[in-house]
């Protein structure tokens, strides 16, 4: 999920430099919303995925 953030972070910046305002808002956007998404996530799989005994 972080590389796609960042492809979109990356294709907002591209669109920005061609001078597509309208895209380029819509991409940086997109990309904000799936950071925040993996940092949830992220944040989630670190509180209950060590849940338990360790492997013996």
């Amino acid at each position: 999920m972080l590389r796609w953030a960042i492809a979109f972070f990356v294709l907002a910046i591209i669109a920005g430099l061609l001078g597509f305002g309208g895209l380029q808002g819509d991409l940086a956007y997109i990309a904000k919303i799936l950071v925040f998404v993996f940092l949830i996530l992220f944040i989630v799989s670190l509180i209950f995925g060590r849940s338990g005994p360790p492997a013996v």
